[in-house]
């Protein structure tokens, strides 16, 4: 079983029957899934919870939950995954988050980031992590390069599970590699 990872602010534990209904109602939010091909249903919003838990189990990471340490309040997801298509950076590791919008402005997807980060090069020992969204969100690039992710603008794509002709299909992609990240941009 995975370790739950903590910051000072926040923990990145595994999932709970009880985060279910808070999730779906995220994923289903039209401002949370803006940049996403179309909002999720309760049914396509647990198989996430359930592909994360068989993730752990068997690489031991995943998406962890996310939540307030001091509230325990449920505020989204961060963590890695494996992409489940195909293209030119694959296999690979991506990092990514999923807010609430009422935890948006608060710095949490970057402090929980960079706790998933510093997991992935020293307990996972990763050489790399990836990270992807359309070129249109502006906010989730701006993540990627507070945690110290550079782009590779030359390894821009289309995203195979996008339909084509969606707004959405374009992606950016961005890097991070053990040996170039700092300590001062991993740790919390």
């Amino acid at each position: 079983m995975t370790a739950e990872l903590r910051t000072d602010r926040l923990v990145l534990r595994r999932w709970k029957e009880s985060d279910r209904g808070p999730f779906a109602a995220l994923n289903a939010d039209p401002a949370v899934m803006e940049h996403f091909p179309a909002p999720l249903t309760r049914a396509e919003s647990d198989a996430m919870i359930d592909r994360a838990e068989a993730a752990f189990e068997e690489r031991g990471f995943a998406f962890w939950a996310l939540e307030a340490a001091g509230t325990g309040e449920f505020l989204g997801l961060t963590g890695l995954s494996v992409p489940r298509f195909e293209a030119h950076f694959t296999p690979a590791v991506e990092i990514g988050w999923r807010l609430s919008r009422s935890a948006w402005g608060h710095g949490y997807a970057a402090e929980a980031a960079r706790r998933a980060l510093r997991f992935a090069f020293e307990d996972l020992r990763l050489d790399e992590v990836v990270s992807f969204t359309s070129t249109t969100n502006v906010r989730s690039q701006a993540v990627m390069e507070r945690i110290g992710m550079t782009r590779d603008a030359s390894g821009d794509f289309d995203h195979p599970l996008v339909p084509d002709g969606h707004r959405l299909k374009r992606h950016v992609l961005y890097r991070v590699t053990a040996g170039r990240s700092s300590p001062g941009k991993i740790s919390d």
